[in-house]
């Protein structure tokens, strides 16, 4: 068996350097594909080495650019590649440039695609990560999803249950296997290291990118107007060089760079930045991957979003969207900082993504699927007619796997009254309401 894995930007490298991991320890043979559409060989190639992951086998070089110009380039950089290395399944991870561009070159040629963190949705088609991560679902034949609502988004989707695993997130894995790494290295960046986080109280950690925050000159009035009465944190922002840029146009980096409780610093280096985190009380972003890292960190996070593709970090507690509302964040901050049972509860939120064995589970499921011959894509014999959808309510206590074997089915969604439950095999059906497909 051979992988191939599609990787685009540092977050993806964070999250699949333990599934790099799971695969190097069982000697299974891969193929590393790096678009390089964020930065430079000279600084990919140290990223890498930082995080103790071999070098890309292929870098594609495909620099910045609009999102058709750098998707194009991919896919046809990507092609090349498949092409010659032949793969049994090409991994992509996420809701990038580089994943849309991989699934869509894998699945014309054939070969079967598999979606690490499947199945997100913040329903919000503005978003460019959106669009790219639905694409990808819809060329998938695998799919490792976080968590049991995500793989819900993918069953009313009309994907099949058999293709969903439910494995957890890579960021829990990754975040142990890195935290480790970069405290064995200790802070590098200067800037970072004279604030001296070991004896600092009260650190709120603020990353701001998205472009509905800092190109709207109000939400970002809001928010400065925020910061300037948290004045009993010491609020560190690694500030982003547009945001940065922003704010000067708007006239309002002075303002916030002269506040003695704001400390604005470069961008960090990814081990740097963890370091950070784990040092602080709270984390006010807007990113969606660190809505992740916070609660495998458990530090709680104020989103600075009015919606996200990670709802179980808020269903779980961890998580309080605050969008750019003065009064909602300065109300959640202060109970954060104020209120000991509050900041304990968000602090102890049950993790929905896991232990940190996503990468087995991963591994594990695509082993099986090409031992029992289930990566090769074949045109189906019937279609449509093979089939006809059903709905009815389940009044006997029979499981998924038993009603599946007796009606020659396959359960599709599982309602208990209240919510959708995702069809696991040895779930009893008694007296749920289920749709399923018979086949002829």
């Amino acid at each position: 068996m051979k992988i191939a894995i599609v990787l685009g930007t540092r977050p993806e490298i964070i999250k699949m350097a333990p599934i790099i991991d799971e695969i190097e320890k069982r000697g299974i043979t891969s193929c590393l594909i790096h678009t390089g559409q964020h930065y430079d060989k000279e600084m990919s190639d140290n990223f890498f080495k930082d995080l103790e992951i071999k070098s890309p086998d292929y870098n594609i070089h495909v620099g910045s650019g609009s999102h058709g110009k750098q998707t194009g380039l991919m896919m046809k950089g990507i092609e090349e590649v498949l092409l010659d290395e032949k793969p049994d399944i090409v991994l992509v991870q996420g809701d990038t440039n580089a994943v849309l561009a991989g699934a869509l070159v894998a699945s014309k040629l054939h070969i079967a695609v598999g979606h690490v963190e499947a199945g997100l949705r913040s329903f919000d088609i503005t978003m460019p990560e959106e669009l790219n991560r639905m694409a990808a679902d819809a060329c998938s034949l695998m799919y490792f999803i976080p968590t049991e609502e995500s793989a819900i988004n993918l069953l009313a989707e009309g994907i099949s249950r058999k293709k969903l695993f439910i494995t957890g997130n890579t960021v829990v894995d990754a975040c142990f296997r890195h935290l480790e790494i970069a405290n064995k290295l200790g802070i590098q960046e200067e800037s970072l290291a004279s604030l001296d986080i070991e004896n600092m109280n009260n650190i709120l950690t603020l990353t701001m990118h998205r472009a509905e925050n800092v190109d709207d000159k109000e939400r970002l009035i809001n928010i400065i107007s925020s910061l300037k009465e948290l004045k009993d944190m010491n609020i560190i922002f690694p500030i982003h060089p547009r945001t940065k840029k922003t704010l000067e146009n708007f006239n309002l980096f002075d303002e916030l760079n002269e506040l003695e409780h704001v400390h604005i610093i470069k961008p960090l280096g990814y081990l740097d930045f963890l370091i950070l985190t784990s040092h602080s009380t709270l984390i006010l972003t807007d990113s969606g991957g660190l809505q992740e890292e916070a609660i495998t960190l458990d530090v709680p996070v104020l989103t600075l979003r009015y919606n996200t593709e990670r709802p179980e970090t808020v269903s779980a507690g961890g998580n309080i969207l605050v969008g750019a509302n003065k009064k909602t964040i300065l109300e959640n901050a202060k109970k954060i900082l104020n209120d000991e049972e509050f900041a304990d509860k968000m602090k102890n939120a049950k993790n929905p993504y896991g232990n940190g064995d996503a990468a087995i589970k991963t591994i594990d499921a695509i082993e099986k699927a090409y031992n029992e011959g289930l990566l090769n894509i074949k045109s189906p014999e019937n279609i449509m007619s093979s089939f006809s959808r059903k709905m009815i309510k389940i009044n006997e206590d029979i499981s998924v796997g038993e009603f599946e074997e007796h009606e020659n089915a396959l359960v599709h969604m599982v309602f208990d009254g209240e919510k959708m439950i995702f069809p696991l095999n040895d779930l009893n059906l008694k007296g749920m309401m289920i749709t399923y497909d018979v086949y002829q």
